[in-house]
């Protein structure tokens, strides 16, 4: 049994947090205050929906490098046509989000019927996006302040207390995508298409799965999350900037390898993607408050993904060796 858990992708990434959390928390105590979980949740779970989403892609063996982008466009169209007057913020969220599912349909598209790999495609993606929202607010954010006690608002990103812990509703999002897409990976005929796809899609067309139409549907999800987790972080954050979301597309993609999933597809978890996002968040935070310059950060997720991937590497030879 002990073989068999070590064995697990999840181990590694599961040990290394721990150690992170205490080495944090003896350097400085106030890092497991409840005003820096609080603040640390805050902004970890809008991120991991887009991780979490990835995680499905990326055991189909895709990836999704406009994410980030999308992060920053869908907010902008949405308080384009809110604060120009054109739409309530309902329909204005609706439009968005639909628009959002469109890109990555037109992304699955370009990567299925065309065999346009997804890393170019995504990549011309991510620059069309991103080029659109500087266009339509030359480069200004656009300010969300009216949502303040909006229902919708409200429902997104509203906060409460808990004792001394201050909750966001983005939490709950995350919960119930972590559980959703979980059961959707682990339980369902979904979820071993998705492996399948990933791990040999020739055979897994041979054997009846719908590859491509599996592969859209994720390029789907993938851009609607990230699209949802945008317009979350413009409510909180009472700004709607064109250039948020830059660079989060490598981060995401870090937090999934680390938790175990295999970048060349048909192996994921949802659970080792969930520590992964909590790994980069905890040494973001945490490498702040103990005094080293943020400048630094990409050197410590650099060694962390070099360090992951070894230890991931020498697991799956003992387990394959039996050892």
């Amino acid at each position: 049994m002990l073989r068999r858990l070590i064995a697990r992708p999840e181990f590694g990434p599961f040990i290394l947090l721990a150690l992170e959390l205490f080495v944090f928390w003896a350097i400085n105590p106030e890092f497991l205050s409840p005003l820096n979980i609080g603040n640390t949740l805050a902004f970890t779970v809008e991120l991991g929906l887009i991780a979490l989403a990835m995680t499905l892609l990326m055991t189909s063996g895709e990836f999704d490098l406009s994410v980030g982008s999308v992060f920053g466009f869908t907010p902008v169209l949405m308080w384009t046509f809110v604060n120009g007057g054109m739409m309530p913020m309902e329909i204005g969220f609706i439009i968005a989000i639909v628009t959002a599912a469109l890109i990555g349909l037109v992304n699955g598209w370009f990567v299925t019927k065309l065999k346009i790999p997804s890393f170019l495609v995504t990549l011309g993606m991510l620059l069309v996006v991103r080029g659109t929202a500087l266009f339509i607010t030359n480069g200004f954010p656009q300010r969300t302040w009216d949502a303040g006690g909006h229902w919708l608002a409200e429902v997104l990103v509203g906060d409460f207390y808990v004792g001394p812990f201050r909750i966001y509703m983005s939490l709950f999002w995350f919960i119930a995508a972590v559980i959703i897409l979980g059961y959707v990976l682990n339980r369902t005929r979904v979820g071993n298409w998705i492996q399948a796809a990933g791990g040999n899609p020739g055979a897994a067309r041979a054997r009846g799965v719908k590859v491509d139409r599996t592969k859209v549907a994720l390029f789907i999800l993938c851009s609607t999350l990230a699209g949802f987790a945008g317009i979350i972080s413009s409510v909180r954050t009472s700004a709607a900037n064109p250039n948020s979301g830059m660079g989060y597309e490598l981060e995401v993609i870090a937090m999934v390898v680390i938790g175990g999933t295999a970048l060349t597809g048909g192996r994921g978890t949802i659970i080792g993607t969930v520590l992964g996002i909590f790994i980069l968040r905890v040494m973001r935070n945490g490498i702040v408050l103990i005094g080293v310059p943020g400048l630094a950060y990409n050197i410590f997720i650099g060694a962390i993904i070099l360090g992951m991937m070894a230890l991931h590497s020498w697991l799956e030879r003992r387990h394959h060796a039996g050892t």
